[in-house]
């Protein structure tokens, strides 16, 4: 479903990504993991071109997507994107910014998109909110409502950045409930973050990234069971 060849992404003298390369199956959960600064979340920007590669290919779905002349909004309506902070707009109610993109993108019509809207808010047990403002929500909430939105938009993959370091620990759980709910519905999923125990329970593979390479990769029982470089061997040994 993608295909990442020699991507390298520069910030000025600030090398973030050197050759990476890669393949996302369909079906595929992807778990990202990493130390800060590694290049995991510019790797995961790219996939959509929310950070364009300073050199280098992705295809999605055959389609070569760093080329000038893709039509990259349309690339993006089908891979949807879940961000540490949430982005809902907060002058709209839930409803509203569910259905905002599909109605906005002629996906479907109004009537439509509610009643979408109404059926994932049910999935995710947020069926009564669907009036309420973001304000008025916890963060947990705020996330689980920023999934339904990605997913009203019936995406082929979805991207997560971090989708629960800026919880209280205590939301954490409803957060990665509704993402393995999502994962075992057969979703393509890639996922950036610093749960050991999710990428361990529901990784087909997990990715270990460091200055910018891809350093090693494996299913979870080997990757965290039988891990072959010093430095992911140096990592899990302070984050298990």
């Amino acid at each position: 479903m993608i295909t990442v060849r020699d991507l390298h992404k520069t910030f000025g003298d600030n090398k973030v990504l050197c050759a990476v390369n890669y393949h996302i199956h369909p079906g595929e959960k992807i778990v990202v993991v990493g130390p800060s600064g590694s290049g995991k979340s510019t790797f995961l920007r790219c996939l959509n071109l929310l950070e364009r590669p300073t050199s280098g290919e992705i295809l999605f779905d055959g389609q070569v997507i760093t080329d000038p002349k893709a039509d990259i909004n349309k690339v993006r309506a089908q891979m949807g994107m879940v961000f540490q902070h949430f982005n809902l707009f907060n002058n709209l109610t839930i409803m509203q910014n569910i259905t905002l993109a599909p109605t906005k993108l002629k996906l479907m019509g109004e009537e439509e998109a509610k009643e979408n809207a109404l059926k994932l808010l049910t999935r995710v047990g947020l069926v009564e909110k669907a009036d309420a403002y973001p304000s008025s929500l916890s963060g947990g909430q705020k996330q689980r409502i920023a999934i339904v939105r990605s997913l009203a938009m019936n995406p082929k993959v979805m991207l997560f950045d971090e989708p629960t370091s800026a919880l209280d620990p205590e939301m954490v759980g409803e957060v990665l409930e509704v993402m393995k709910e999502l994962a075992e519905s057969g979703m393509t999923m890639v996922v950036v973050t610093h749960e050991m125990g999710f990428a361990r329970e529901v990784g087909t593979k997990v990715v270990f990234m460091d200055g910018g390479n891809i350093v090693e990769e494996n299913t979870p029982v080997e990757f965290f069971a039988n891990p072959q470089s010093p430095r992911l061997q140096e990592f899990l040994s302070k984050v298990l």
